[in-house]
């Protein structure tokens, strides 16, 4: 038996008697963290919007979605850890939560933040050299991130009606940051509301139009190609911009490769 105290990403302690055995997740990029520390049998509950790996959690239980819990279900699955996140959970549901449960909360702005997350939950958990390997690798294939992005100036989409874009101070701005991007509105809010004219007037050099949370497609290339005509405007994986977990040791890769598309001549060029 343990009698051990972890604090959490938001200063928080929850005391835990014994290892974990039946956990709850409720963030879709720390649920794939999970079963890639090797304790998918641990995982009793996630929400519908945890969708990796998709063959796995299919056979999960659901908890409802990220911003509204089903609370009678996660009572029912006698969880003895939920893991959460600031940003992506709402406040008055994991304060609901709390009263009942050990809850441990990430709060993710960079990747020292995603790092620390990762050793904490592995040393919660009883993985801890798992843990400390899986952030060794990450930090090795960061160090190796190459060609950068020449300092361009980029627009992130996640939201249409009205415009939302990635703005200062959160994960995918340190994430593109580190590829050598240069964020038009990282002087912004988070996720600042904009209008069509604020992105001409920011004249980006690169859009990007994320799969998440908005599905953007390749219907709407011609909308913001008109907005900022100078710009090349590309989709990309929301989930390898933005997810926090085990995702990091394959998101250097998929930097550099924007990092080379957008080196590449635009659409009808010469």
């Amino acid at each position: 038996m343990l009698d051990v105290h972890f604090t959490d990403q938001l200063g928080q302690c929850i005391e835990l008697d014994r290892v974990p055995e039946r956990i709850v997740s409720l963030v879709p990029s720390q649920t794939e963290l999970l079963f890639d520390l090797g304790l998918g049998e641990r995982v009793v509950g996630v929400t519908r919007y945890c969708t990796e790996p998709a063959d796995r959690v299919a056979q999960v239980s659901k908890v409802g979605g990220t911003k509204k819990f089903d609370f009678d279900a996660i009572s029912a699955l006698k969880p003895d850890l939920i893991i959460g996140n600031k940003e992506e959970n709402y406040a008055e549901g994991i304060e609901r939560l709390q009263q009942q449960h050990p809850v441990w909360m990430s709060d993710i702005y960079d990747l020292d933040d995603a790092l620390a997350m990762i050793e904490q939950i592995a040393l919660i958990t009883g993985v801890d050299m798992r843990g400390n390997s899986m952030c060794a690798d990450i930090r090795r294939a960061f160090d190796r991130l190459g060609g950068k992005s020449e300092r361009r100036t980029f627009a992130y989409l996640i939201w249409r009606k009205p415009y939302m874009v990635v703005g200062g101070n959160n994960f995918i701005h340190h994430l593109l940051g580190r590829a050598g991007f240069v964020n038009a509105f990282g002087g912004f809010g988070r996720y600042p509301a904009v209008e069509a004219a604020d992105i001409t007037k920011a004249r980006p050099e690169v859009v990007f139009l994320s799969s998440e949370p908005y599905p953007f497609t390749a219907e709407h290339v011609d909308e913001f190609e008109s907005i900022a005509p100078a710009a090349r405007v590309l989709l990309v994986d929301g989930a390898m911009c933005s997810w926090y977990g085990s995702r990091l040791l394959r998101v250097p890769e998929y930097l550099q490769g924007l990092c080379d598309l957008v080196g590449e001549p635009r659409r009808g060029a010469a």
